[in-house]
């Protein structure tokens, strides 16, 4: 496979080329600004968020509001915005770190992410200089608050399906806008609101609608399973006139701002997610060395240890991978800053070329959490399941991550396909290496020891890669046309997939550490590596068979099934002493510290 040096890796590329080593970006480059930003935005969440979780989940939306406007003093609310507006304009990588640490709040993390990402990003990026100057200070200060109104009782994941009409006034000077919106974040509270209309039944189109426009009203507040802080509301709208100069964007083209908007919206999700699933493993550690049972910490215990193991394991993947991806977003939209653009369009050009990375993201970061809060409701045992303790809350509202932001059956069917895209387009050249592993199928190899470091795990990577390759493409000439309707197939390809970005951003990362600090100082970061590998090459053979079975048969199938078993082979380890390590790291630290 291409190794790439000087050019950034293309989104979707990390299937078919191997990133230079120098290039990739981990958590540990974090610059010394972005370290005091995100332990400003730490110690905001601890000191005043987090002693009124209880008040907020009761629905004091009033302190919501205090602490969002606190929040835009700090400059937590602007830092994505330009100077020219009272941004902070910060780089892509501190975006992360600072996400990271608002992942921690609960509910107060999706009404800030809410805001600052789907609220105010559309006039951010599609918004023209007027809409700009009028309304981008405000929302970065907290002197006014945005949502964001897509969804509708009939159009969830099927957003262009969207009814709400709009329909130009007879002085042209207005559009008349009817329609019901539902599920609306900060609807309570929201000073402006994004709605998206459809002009003349098939135009779909943004608009800016300020609160106090007649005809918009609000429904009752939602009683929901979780995030109970954040204001959540139905969106009525009875002949709102907007006036045409609040059309964002191009008419007809407002599934460009509600797509590409949810690139990034998917991107600091699952670092969101990364941020709480490392605060509950933190609280489950602190709780499994002080809970004394049978005469002891149940720390000590073997299945406490191994759900601690997992559930590091799981953030550190998560973690190498959300960085990695930064790093990338963060090179590509400074090269294109160089070649002209302004760091606004650089954002959200580099943030559409990794929007397969970006739907992989979301889906791991969401299923992260969901992992470590049922586990640390089961380490906390009766403890868990009562409100007394925190591990009920972070369950609760845990669980719309996988609903929010496209569903993750969505995002899996939306990374494969745009895969599929970028390939019949040209973009990707996913045929040659494809055929590549057909022809291995009928080969003989053996691999040669080597003393090079990680030699093992980067061959394993690639022979993984050609495993996906293999299913992929033969599901393709199966199907042909029909492919995108096969979508329990899809779904399985997509896990292969995510697997391997995973395992390959740990194995960089360890690689990187590895060499900076030695091998013995980063032990334990191999065993994650090792165990991490081990595990995900017998999911990726689970569901590469499970895929072949569906469209192969005969001698093919035999055929195929054998090299899914050469191309997933990995040595036997001892996992069960490795996770043993691992854990006791954390039980030791009293914490989740990697």
């Amino acid at each position: 496979m291409e190794n790439i040096n000087q050019n950034i890796l293309k989104g979707g590329a990390f299937l078919i080329q191997n990133q230079d080593l120098d290039t990739v970006f981990t958590k540990e480059a974090l610059q010394e600004d972005a370290l005091q930003f995100s332990e400003m935005v730490r110690d905001f969440v601890e000191m005043k968020v987090a002693p009124n979780f209880a008040k907020l989940d009761k629905g004091a939306y009033d302190l919501m509001v205090e602490l969002l406007k606190e929040a835009g003093t700090l400059g937590i609310l602007s830092t994505s915005l330009p100077e020219e507006y009272g941004g902070l304009n910060v780089d892509f990588n501190t975006e992360t770190a600072i996400s990271e640490e608002i992942g921690k709040s609960h509910s107060f993390s999706v009404a800030c992410a809410a805001h600052t990402g789907i609220g105010t990003l559309p006039i951010l990026y599609f918004g023209n200089s007027d809409q700009k100057s009028k309304y981008l200070s405000d929302l970065g200060s907290g002197a006014k608050f945005a949502s964001y109104c897509l969804t509708e009782p009939g159009s969830g994941s099927d957003a262009l399906g969207a009814k709400t009409k709009a329909i130009l006034s007879e002085d042209g000077k207005h559009y008349i806008l009817n329609g019901q919106k539902m599920w609306i974040t900060n609807a309570g509270f929201a000073d402006i609101f994004i709605v998206f209309a459809q002009i003349d039944g098939n135009q779909f189109t943004g608009f800016i609608v300020e609160k106090e426009t007649e005809g918009l009203t609000l429904g009752a507040e939602e009683d929901k399973m979780g995030i109970k802080g954040s204001s959540t509301r139905q969106v009525f709208l009875e002949n709102v006139k907007v006036p045409i100069e609040n059309v964002l964007g191009e008419i007809g083209k407002g599934h460009k701002i509600a797509f590409n908007v949810l690139n990034i919206g998917r991107y600091k999700l699952c670092v969101m997610a990364l941020g709480g699933a490392r605060r509950m493993l933190d609280l489950g550690i602190n709780y499994a060395n002080e809970r004394q049972q049978f005469g002891t910490s149940i720390s000590n215990f073997g299945a406490i240890k191994e759900k601690i193991a997992n559930m590091a394991i799981s953030i550190f993947a998560t973690e190498s991978s959300s960085y990695r991806i930064s790093g990338l977003i963060n090179d590509l939209s400074e090269k294109l800053i160089k070649e002209g653009a302004t760091k606004s369009e650089a954002k959200l050009a580099a943030a559409e070329e990794y929007s397969i990375e970006c739907a992989a993201l979301k889906v791991l970061g969401s299923e992260t959490l969901d992992l470590v809060t049922d586990e640390v409701v089961q380490i906390y045992g009766g403890m868990g399941y009562s409100e007394e303790a925190p591990a009920a809350r972070a369950y609760r509202d845990s669980r719309i991550n996988r609903i929010f932001e496209g569903t993750n059956e969505i995002n899996r069917l939306l990374a494969v396909g745009t895969l599929a895209k970028k390939a019949m387009k040209g973009q990707l050249d996913l045929m040659k290496p494809a055929m590549e592993a057909q022809k291995d199928l009928m080969s003989i190899s053996f691999d040669e020891p080597s003393d090079t470091l990680f030699d093992r795990e980067y061959k394993t990577i690639e022979k993984a890669k050609k495993a996906i390759l293999l299913v992929a493409g033969g599901a393709m000439q199966k199907y042909m046309l029909e492919f995108e309707k096969q979508q329990e197939l899809i779904m399985s390809i997509a896990d292969m997939l995510f697997d391997v970005l995973q395992a390959e951003s740990i194995l960089l990362r360890v690689h990187k550490l590895v060499e900076q600090n030695g091998i013995e100082n980063e032990a334990l970061k191999v065993d994650i590596l090792n165990t991490f590998m081990s595990e995900s090459m017998e999911r990726i053979y689970i569901n590469g068979k499970k895929a072949i079975s569906n469209f192969a048969e005969g001698d093919m199938l035999t055929m195929m099934h054998m090299g899914l078993k050469r191309f997933t082979k990995y040595p036997i380890l001892d996992t069960i002493s490795a996770k043993r390590r691992i854990a006791d790291h954390c039980i030791k630290e009293n914490m989740f510290k990697f």
